[in-house]
């Protein structure tokens, strides 16, 4: 009897603490879903900042960047200090940080109090991403059930990503633009006190200083490249002062910090996670990944406006279907995993995408409706599957101790490949569009150059020539950005192939090891019945 009993119990105790799992995955869930909605709901309410605060070109520019480059910069100095002092603690003061920073941004009387309040939503947010991932990392030790919490994790980013600027647009329609922010602080009142009762403290590997010069170093360096690499993707000439200065200073502090990491008994990020195939490749996986797709939706995005004509509004819609096909493959993805393995799984959604990015070259000068909905499906299930194994795959061969540093590498991996991405597919956009706006019959050079720069641009030349010189320079340009758009997405998909060879070095199985014994453990969520989670 007295056995039965014992036995109850414990099965009790186990459903417990499964269910005090999922009720932490939502948490982080609703943490990931406010910095995936500020990155992008601040898009559509530019215009109405730039109404009402007159800011100048710098300082406009420094209000739409100042964010992800501040969140990028920090991410690898809150991440391994979470390892430090708690994972759960540092996700707190992010939330706290984010709610301050957004009374700040929405209350903003001029443009130098809302860069300030951008740069500290940026901070906030650096605390909050790799806090997130290291956490879910920790409470699930087991791969097959971490794998689908990633899947859920993953789709609430997507979700976030596209609902950003929707949302702005629906505010932006009945308050005025700091309302875009306001949105932020009844989440954070609500995720405090939550997240304070029910989210577990865990800690990393706490011997020896913390490295305060190290993560100073790691944070200036990044800072450096990503800005290099922004004004890149801007258009800045790559041997300007302003574009190379930040590119050599950042690259060579990320090398004494490599140098630094690789002497230092007690390393602020152990670099011998690289060793192991399996990780280094999935890191590169989710650079390449990034790299061939993100400058992809900032061209769509001017296809759908400047060619078809859409209204903001309708691109967001058309938009839509690659995020429910994202969401999709971020359920699927436990599956998807335990039944294909890591390698089958990223190289499949990198073929997929590279299918879907060949097949959108069909698109013309005309609307064709089905074949963009069948193509952003496929680019959104496949480019989903693809950071899903990565991520996973990362996450799974960093050691527990380490998990606060491999979360904020993986997300430091995103962000650069993203800005790269911008960088070298704008160029290689750039390239195939001007020179088709060169002979235009009875435009001046001078007015061709300006037409050159951007689609935009040439629109409004067209529009100050007027008659038949301006109806002939709008067609060309319309032709000569289409011509431009199939050449990137050319490239994309050599990139994507690239991604999906390289996707090979990624272990052929799914290996569900359990936990070692003896190892560290996390304190049951605060309020809950006791419960032990291994880490």
């Amino acid at each position: 009897m007295s056995g039965t009993t014992t036995a109850t119990a414990r099965r009790r105790r186990e459903a417990g603490a499964g269910a005090n799992r999922w009720v932490v995955l939502v948490v982080l869930c609703v943490s990931l879903l406010l910095v995936a909605l500020d990155a992008t709901v601040l898009h559509v309410a530019v215009p109405a900042v730039t109404e009402d605060l007159k800011p100048g070109a710098i300082e406009l520019l420094w209000i739409v960047d100042v964010y992800p480059l501040v969140c990028a910069a920090l991410l690898i100095l809150f991440g391994t200090l979470g390892d430090r002092v708690g994972r759960r603690r540092v996700l707190l003061l992010g939330y706290g940080l984010f709610g301050i920073a957004s009374g700040i941004a929405a209350l903003a009387d001029n443009a130098q109090v809302l860069i300030g309040a951008r740069a500290l939503l940026g901070v906030g947010g650096a605390m909050i991403m790799p806090a997130t991932l290291s956490i879910l990392r920790q409470v699930f030790p087991d791969r097959r059930e971490r794998a689908l919490a990633i899947g859920i994790w993953s789709a609430v980013a997507a979700v976030g990503a596209a609902v950003g600027p929707l949302l702005g647009g629906f505010l932006l329609e009945h308050f005025w633009w700091g309302s875009v922010f306001l949105v932020n602080i009844p989440l954070m009142l609500i995720s405090l006190p939550i997240g304070r009762l029910l989210l577990p403290e865990s800690y990393g590997d706490r011997d020896g200083p913390w490295d305060v010069v190290g993560a100073l170093m790691a944070a200036a360096g990044l800072f450096g490249l990503v800005l290099g690499v922004k004004r890149l993707g801007g258009g800045e000439a790559p041997f300007g002062p302003f574009t190379l200065a930040p590119l050599l200073v950042g690259g060579a502090l990320m090398f004494a910090f490599v140098r630094r990491q690789r002497r230092r008994a007690h390393p602020l990020v152990d670099l011998r996670m690289f060793s192991r195939p399996a990780f280094s490749t999935s890191v590169c996986c989710i650079v390449l990944a990034m790299l061939a797709l993100v400058g992809l939706e900032l061209i769509a995005a001017q296809y759908l406006q400047l060619v078809l004509g859409l209204s903001p509004l309708q691109t967001g819609l058309r938009l839509l279907p690659l995020t429910f096909a994202a969401m999709a493959a971020g359920l699927a993805g436990a599956r998807l995993l335990r039944r294909f393995g890591p390698r089958a799984m990223v190289c499949f959604g990198f073929c997929l995408t590279a299918v879907a990015v060949v097949m959108l070259t069909a698109m013309g000068v005309d609307d064709n409706t089905g074949l963009l909905l069948f193509g952003f499906v496929l680019l959104g299930f496949g480019l989903e599957t693809t950071l899903f194994g990565a991520y996973e795959s990362m996450l799974s061969e960093a050691p527990p101790a380490q998990a606060g540093g491999a979360a904020a590498i993986g997300e430091t991996s995103y962000q650069l490949g993203a800005g790269i991405g911008i960088a070298l597919l704008g160029s290689v956009m750039n390239a195939a569009y001007a020179p088709g706006l060169s002979s235009v019959r009875g435009v001046s050079p001078g007015d061709s150059a300006a037409a050159g720069h951007s689609l935009g641009e040439a629109y409004d030349v067209a529009a100050r020539l007027g008659g038949v010189r301006g109806a002939a320079l709008r067609h060309a340009a319309r032709d000569s950005f289409v011509h431009g758009l199939h050449v990137t997405l050319l490239v994309s998909a050599g990139l994507l192939l690239l991604g999906a060879g390289m996707a090979l070095r990624l272990p052929r199985v799914m290996e569900c090891g359990v936990p070692a014994a003896g190892s560290a453990e996390i304190p049951a969520p605060r309020g809950v019945a006791e419960s032990r989670v291994s880490a």
